[in-house]
């Protein structure tokens, strides 16, 4: 039952081209970077993995983590809500020249389609997105009077998540608004690989507070100082680091 994972290299070894990777954070606040420069490493390295279909909430900013994975040409397919945030130059400039596609989606939208995949179910109705071009070739009905679009589920093969304690058996807890889309991914993908502040021993969390339940979680890799987007990005930081 010990989920531990020695290093970052191993804990991303697993991904492979063409996998649906949901990574976890809203901005900055909860994002895995540590998790994610180890995938460019292994990219560096060995060309692999391509042609990523990426869920997250935003397109990245700057150079780092979300926005690094994208220049690197990692990713074919982005599925967001806020493609435009503080600094998306990078998904910009390469969504403009056709070089990633991209699914826009409404944020409590793309929460509810990662919460239906981890719930086993295959649609919803909703009324947001109805008569905007989000809808087009999308199933409608009509309850009580008012439209509503079909939504399906959202899957992954992998989700990489960030949690601020965690203990052997993979069971979770989050710091403040870090907490975001990380649960919901979790249950959607068939592995799920955190990178956690503090790793404790089976027992170290009172149960009453566990957010994520290690049934959950498939590794968990301790990385005691992560970075943050926002201050790497107020550093300029680029990565890999530019020669």
């Amino acid at each position: 039952m010990d989920k531990t994972i020695p290093d970052l290299a191993t804990a991303v070894s697993g991904i492979e081209d063409g996998m649906t990777v949901m990574i976890g954070g809203f901005g900055g606040s909860g994002a895995p970077i540590e998790l994610i420069h180890a995938l460019i490493d292994r990219h560096v390295r060995t060309g692999h993995p391509t042609g990523l279909t990426v869920v997250n909430n935003n397109a990245g900013n700057g150079h780092v983590g979300l926005a690094a994975l994208i220049e690197q040409g990692m990713v074919g397919k982005l599925i967001c809500s806020f493609p435009r945030s503080a600094d998306p130059k990078v998904f910009t400039d390469l969504y403009l020249a056709g070089g990633i596609e991209l699914e826009l989606v409404p944020q409590g939208t793309l929460a509810e389609r990662i919460r239906a995949g981890g719930a086993g179910i295959p649609a919803f109705y909703t009324p947001t997105s109805f008569g905007t071009d989000l809808a087009k070739g999308k199933p409608v009905e009509e309850f009580e009077g008012r439209s509503y679009v079909q939504e399906r589920w959202l899957k992954a093969d992998y989700a990489l998540i960030k949690a601020d304690t965690g203990d052997t058996m993979g069971n979770l807890t989050f710091r403040m608004a870090a907490r975001n889309f990380a649960p919901l991914m979790a249950t959607a993908a068939a592995h799920t690989i955190v990178q956690v502040t503090r790793l404790v021993e089976a027992g170290g969390i009172d149960p009453e507070v566990v957010v994520t339940p290690g049934i959950f979680v498939q590794g968990v890799v301790e990385v005691p100082d992560p970075a943050q987007e926002e201050v790497l990005n107020r550093a300029d930081a680029h990565y890999p680091e530019v020669a």
